[in-house]
């Protein structure tokens, strides 16, 4: 008997403890808590989808939380959506955020459009932000020159508003950046005289704002506004006195050039007399020797020689009295 008594106490023991890991089991796979806060807010939650999403291993405070802020605030959101957003890397908090704001804005924001914008990478919130509150960019300092050569430092302000209907596949910043620097050069740079862009600053906002600048961009200008215009540098004249420099440059660059050929052909000149010099030298050195060999061979007789000398005498002394400046007629009359 009394072992019969103890085996019935041990098998109430076991099946107590049982029990209690059973309940505690229970507790820990289902949300209990949670989807009782879900239930009085107004926002149900059947306990297997709770039960699921433990089990896909989500953070179920979050996702639930977020889902009672936007029920609260009137969205028609679907708990499954979030946790499908969840499970994609997105940003739930920040989608369901964003959804209240356009809400209250009056903006057309549908939860497709929004997830779809959190998982391109861009900031939801921050672009519902900017769509009800323009956002002002400031472009660095953007240098043109106008047609005088006078050079324009202009600096601008672009206020823009988010247009979330091309937040996917819309370019950034940086492009409006991009363009609203370009129209700053095209307007200067048409400009007769850099003293037209200071006189009218707003004529450059009004060519820029007529280009249609936030084309395939996701913003909308609504104003560009000019912060600043310094003059610059005299490009042109810069210019003209580098172009001169290199002119010069190329003029002397010729004038030595020509120098160098005028001494090259003196130098030739001077080599081809004396090569002329010794031919002539060679020449009158083979002179005696003729007059030898005549005279031995009867063809030159004494006097034809004695009358070649007095005639060769008379004409060293005329270029004499020639190198001494005297006609050689007077030199001859003084001979006399």
């Amino acid at each position: 008997m009394t072992g019969l008594l103890a085996v019935n106490v041990a098998g109430l023991v076991v099946g107590i403890v049982i029990l209690v890991l059973a309940i505690i089991t229970f507790f820990i796979i289902v949300p209990v808590s949670t989807w009782f806060r879900a239930l009085v807010s107004g926002a149900y939650i059947s306990i297997g989808k709770l039960v699921g999403m433990r089990l896909r291993k989500i953070k179920i405070g979050m996702i639930v939380d977020a889902y009672i802020t936007g029920k609260k605030a009137g969205l028609n959101i679907n708990i499954t959506e979030l946790e499908t957003h969840y499970m994609a890397k997105g940003d739930v908090v920040k989608v369901v955020n964003a959804l209240i704001s356009a809400h209250s804005a009056n903006i057309e924001l549908s939860t497709k459009t929004a997830m779809a914008i959190d998982l391109a990478g861009r900031d939801v919130l921050n672009a519902v932000k900017v769509s009800v509150n323009p956002k002002v960019i400031e472009t660095p300092v953007i240098a043109a020159i106008a047609k005088d050569g006078i050079e324009l430092r202009c600096k601008a302000r672009v206020t823009v508003r988010a247009n979330i209907s091309r937040l996917i596949g819309g370019a950034g910043e940086e492009t409006i950046i991009a363009r609203v620097g370009e129209g700053i050069v095209t307007t200067v740079g048409s400009a007769v005289t850099h003293k037209d862009v200071l006189e009218n600053p707003d004529r450059i906002s009004k060519t820029v704002l007529q280009k249609g600048l936030d084309s395939g961009t996701a913003f909308e200008i609504l104003s560009i506004d000019i912060a600043d215009v310094d003059v610059g540098r005299n490009i042109g004249a810069q210019l003209q006195m580098d172009q001169a420099e290199a002119d010069k440059r190329i003029a002397q660059a010729k004038a030595e050039e020509r120098r160098a050929m005028a001494v090259a052909t003196e130098q030739e000149m001077k080599a081809r007399t004396q090569e002329m010099r010794a031919v002539v030298i060679e020449a009158e050195a083979e002179v005696p020797k003729a007059m030898a060999e005549a005279l031995r061979s009867g063809k030159l007789g004494v006097m034809d020689y004695y009358n070649m000398q007095n005639i060769q005498a008379d004409t060293n002394m005329r270029n004499a009295v020639s190198a001494n400046g005297l006609p050689a007629d007077k030199g001859d009359k003084g001979k006399k």
